[in-house]
């Protein structure tokens, strides 16, 4: 226990550098854009996450790296991109009138479906169990991308994919900045983790992919190392490619807790393990800048690009 509430500490201070840092940056936001020429588009930078298997935790990192992102006052859309199995909607206890199905069938816009909640971020649902969009056809595929072009003015798209091999998966992935793979420390979440990565790598030749690892359920931080350390090593040897460990979230029953109430652990519990653990990894993404020049439109460009 002292040595989770040393790493805890050491967690905080390095957040509490990064918001430091940060709001000095938001502070003097306005002159930093007049200095700079103007853009035809806001950078939205667009995260997928993803996981090799379902049960790791992928959806609830998600949801709650979105609210961690939202505390810092940044416009945060977060989209249930799991196309056959949607159920973001239940850790956020909202009951959708509307999803996604509604725009591949054109009968809605994606601005008539996005949802304002009361955790200071916006949601699009996903379909929960309609198979028609889980293999979407080219035309359904260049009309559902379009869409996203009257998403431009949010800071940060969080898409939760389906977990596994679906192609909709590749889809998500091969068009987002970043690509975040959640894992744990069971053996067959490793294997898992290694797979989807094996897959990205290999089924999107286009271009690099900028994937990161997140281990989840930790019990200590030398864990959260030493999985990642194993994932990356053997991905850099038998793949060749690199991947880098963003972080870590503690296992602890608040996580549980907060899914039966349907209320994120970021919001009952701001000051638990896991909540610490998320302001840490959203404040070390904040110190990087994904490699975008054109915010929305990259995404669309790259979702229609991957399909062969």
């Amino acid at each position: 226990m002292e040595e989770q509430a040393e790493e805890l500490r050491e967690l905080m201070k390095d957040e509490t550098s990064s918001s430091t840092k940060t709001g000095s940056v938001s502070t003097g936001t306005s002159q930093v854009v007049n200095n700079k020429p103007s853009k035809k588009e806001h950078n939205t930078r667009i995260i997928a996450v993803t996981s090799g298997k379902g049960g790791v935790g992928k959806t609830n990192f998600a949801v709650n790296m979105a609210i961690a992102y939202a505390q810092l006052g940044k416009k945060v859309i977060l989209i249930d991109g799991d196309l056959g199995m949607a159920n973001v909607n239940v850790i956020l206890n909202i009951v959708p009138q509307y999803n996604l199905m509604h725009v591949i069938n054109k009968k809605k816009t994606m601005k008539e479906i996005i949802l304002d909640t009361e955790f200071g971020i916006k949601f699009i649902a996903g379909a929960n169990g309609f198979s028609k969009i889980a293999n979407l056809t080219v035309e359904e595929l260049d009309d559902f991308a379009k869409q996203f072009a009257s998403l431009g003015n949010a800071d940060i798209i969080i898409i939760d994919t389906g977990a596994g091999v679906a192609n909709n998966v590749l889809q998500f992935v091969a068009a987002a900045d970043e690509v975040y793979v959640v894992t744990t420390p069971e053996p067959t979440a490793i294997t898992d983790a290694y797979g989807i990565i094996k897959l990205i790598t290999t089924e999107i030749v286009n271009r690099t992919v900028n994937i990161k690892l997140i281990v989840n359920r930790v019990h200590s931080a030398d864990e959260g190392k030493r999985i990642s350390e194993r994932i990356i090593t053997i991905v850099g040897q038998f793949l060749g490619y690199k991947v880098e460990y963003l972080g870590f979230v503690y296992e602890d029953p608040v996580v549980q807790a907060s899914v039966i109430r349907q209320k994120p652990f970021m919001v009952v519990s701001p000051t638990s393990k896991p909540a610490v653990c998320l302001k840490h990894i959203v404040g070390k993404i904040e110190k990087t800048e994904p490699e975008y020049n054109e915010g929305v439109s990259n995404f669309l460009k790259k979702f229609l690009g991957k399909r062969k």
